[in-house]
């Protein structure tokens, strides 16, 4: 705090064993004028004793109101030892709330702080006296304005505003939405979402659209059987060849993100064969129901996605 004028200065001297215990208070305030209502009021307290004696900050006060208008807003200490005295420095920040109608001289309360000297043959305290102090506080208005005729006249006018040009704002947001389209249009097609389900590479997510689309069909056995063509055809687009149950292990060591599946591709295979070489659909559908088989061409799908 660069500037202060000292506002108070008390020297304190005592005769007898506890001379010079405390040596100085001194406050200063960058100005003692110039105040209005809402303002921070600073000051700075300067406070010398001798060397052996620590300053017991519970002693200080406490950030808060002080009284109807003015507050405590932040108390800082700063302690330097130089030779055989300590110097405390305490920074004081108050707010004002006083509205005053005239220039009128307002004082900051003093507060006591208490030091401790500490030996073998016990403690030794003594108490600095922080002096109150005062400051001059302005009015923010006149106490009799002069008399109009419209209240409204009293109202100081609106500022004027210039006018923000919104174009500029519509064409980012529109090239931001524009971002965000393509964005998750990619997104839907490496997920092979919506329109991309059936996109060539996708063989699996192509049958599992087909499966959603059968399970609507009235005739269930003729479903069931287009469901089993419509993965045994993702089997084959997968490896590039046709794949039967004896290829199973094959396709497996050629495809490893599809291992984790290898049972309900064997329940597929087996349910194929009662469909097509066995008793037919009826049986496969019992041995297979539809639930676990969309179940199954889903986590094909989401293996195909994330291989």
């Amino acid at each position: 705090m660069r500037g202060l004028i000292p506002v108070l200065v008390v020297f304190l001297a005592v005769s007898g064993a506890a001379e010079a215990q405390v040596r100085t208070v001194e406050v200063r305030a960058p100005r003692a004028f110039g105040y209005v209502l809402g303002d921070l009021v600073r000051a700075q307290a300067d406070i010398v004793v001798d060397a052996g004696f620590t300053l017991q900050r519970a002693s200080l006060p406490q950030a808060g109101p002080l009284a109807y208008w003015l507050d405590l807003r932040d108390l800082r200490v700063e302690e330097s030892v130089a030779g055989d005295a300590r110097r405390v420095r305490i920074f004081l920040t108050y707010q004002n709330f006083y509205a005053a109608l005239d220039a009128r001289a307002l004082e900051i309360p003093g507060f006591a702080v208490t030091f401790e000297s500490a030996s073998a043959h016990g403690a030794t305290t003594t108490t600095a006296q922080v002096p109150a102090w005062q400051f001059t506080i302005s009015p923010l208005r006149e106490v009799v304005p002069p008399a109009r005729e419209n209240p409204a006249d009293y109202m100081r006018p609106d500022g004027r505003v210039a006018a923000v040009d919104v174009q500029p704002l519509w064409w980012r947001a529109g090239g931001c939405a524009a971002l965000a389209l393509l964005a998750f249009g990619a997104l839907a097609r490496d997920r092979a979402w919506g329109p991309f389900r059936a996109r060539r590479g996708r063989p699996f997510g192509a049958a599992l659209a087909s499966l959603r689309r059968l399970a609507r069909s009235p005739d269930a056995d003729a479903a069931y059987g287009d469901a089993l063509r419509a993965l045994h055809r993702g089997l084959d687009a997968t490896d590039g060849r046709r794949v039967l149950a004896d290829d199973l292990p094959g396709f497996l060591a050629r495809h490893p993100a599809y291992r984790p599946d290898a049972a309900g591709l064997r329940d597929l295979l087996a349910a194929s064969r009662l469909a097509f070489f066995g008793p037919g659909p009826a049986a496969a559908r019992a041995a297979l129901p539809w639930p676990q088989l969309e179940a199954l061409a889903r986590r094909l799908a989401a293996a195909e996605r994330a291989a």
